[in-house]
């Protein structure tokens, strides 16, 4: 526990499976220059965390997506925020998200990239949460594996809170 929190994953752990993920992009994706298309908000420190640990230059967009209303729970609708500013035809892109839930979100981001007409689409989650797949999405790489747990921390929130948490932890909601 730390200050309150009870640790699920600690900095360490996490620091050490983004190295991971980054080995893993790097060697999949050698000799690319990616566009890295980073779920705001909360996969942005996950995001720039791995972009300084992998060797591919990298080029970076934003897009603001959210299944979530509020709380733990996923709803149907996807909200999307923001349109992607770079040119991604016949580019590699790698869709960077901080966790795949229902995997909506992530099927809907590849599709809108999809329809720019890139060369590849990788995705990439910190966190995979399979129990709750309401579609066949896996994102292409993926970190933590967790159930049912609610968590928050690193980037993910706890209705806008703890994001800036060097660890995940555990919500006792």
């Amino acid at each position: 526990m730390a200050s309150g929190h009870t640790v699920l994953f600690s900095a360490e752990m996490i620091s050490e499976t983004v190295r991971d993920l980054a080995a893993a992009i790097d060697r999949d994706l050698r000799g690319s220059r990616l566009v890295v298309i980073t779920v705001l908000k909360g996969a942005v420190i996950f995001s720039c965390d791995l972009v300084r640990a992998m060797e591919a230059e990298t080029e970076m967009a934003f897009l603001s997506a959210s299944s979530y209303s509020g709380g733990f729970t996923p709803g149907e609708a996807i909200r999307l925020q923001e349109d992607i500013e770079l040119d991604v035809a016949g580019r590699d892109v790698l869709i960077v998200d901080d966790i795949i839930d229902t995997g909506r979100t992530l099927t809907e981001l590849a599709a809108l990239v999809r329809f720019q007409q890139p060369r590849s689409i990788s995705t990439v989650a910190l966190v995979n949460k399979t129990s709750r797949r309401a579609v066949d999405a896996e994102p292409t790489y993926s970190g933590l594996a967790i159930g049912e747990e609610l968590i928050y921390g690193y980037g993910l929130d706890w209705d806008e809170r703890y994001r800036d948490l060097p660890f995940i932890a555990l919500a006792n909601a």
